[in-house]
């Protein structure tokens, strides 16, 4: 479901709620299914600021705030492109057991409308959710992917000056 403002997403994985999870919220390595960014935040507890950084860590392309971290349930954060002035939006995440495995919901709210966040989302959250199946139940990122996470980390310097980590401190 979709509405102007809202995107409401969801798949189901056949997999541990565990694998799930870890990979949504994974630090110590590259969350693949989440355009092989980097998640970085002192803490995962409400209130603390995090960031989705690329893979050399130079560029920061989300900022937000974590704003519910229920392991493995549920995981909401403030959600903001870097490289953008739009306002932020909603992200949640929440996994549910299921028979033949987990239903991932993954809605985003507040989405501001007409703007390159907006289009963004439409785009990235089925690819997201796509990704975080085939990881989970195979193992790795389709091989398109991982082609297209080649090319991202060669094109890196491309992305605008105001993504540089420098400017977002945490």
């Amino acid at each position: 479901m979709s509405t102007d403002r809202r995107m409401v997403s969801r798949i189901i994985i056949n997999g541990s709620l565990e694998a799930i999870w870890r990979e949504l919220t994974k630090q110590d390595e590259p969350q693949l299914a989440v355009f092989n960014t980097w998640l970085h935040a002192q803490t995962l507890t409400p209130g603390a600021p995090m960031q989705m950084r690329t893979s050399s860590g130079k560029k920061v392309m989300v900022v937000g705030q974590v704003l519910e971290y229920d392991p493995p349930r549920r995981f909401a954060h403030s959600f903001r492109f870097a490289g953008y002035d739009d306002p932020p939006c909603l992200v949640t995440y929440e996994l549910k057991p299921v028979t033949g495995g987990v239903e991932v919901t993954l809605v985003v709210d507040n989405i501001p409308t007409g703007t390159p966040t907006a289009k963004g989302i439409a785009g990235g959250v089925p690819l997201i959710l796509s990704r975080l199946k085939a990881i989970v139940e195979t193992g790795t990122p389709p091989w398109s992917t991982r082609l297209l996470y080649a090319a991202f980390s060669r094109l890196e310097f491309t992305l605008p000056g105001k993504c540089d980590v420098a400017k977002w401190p945490m």
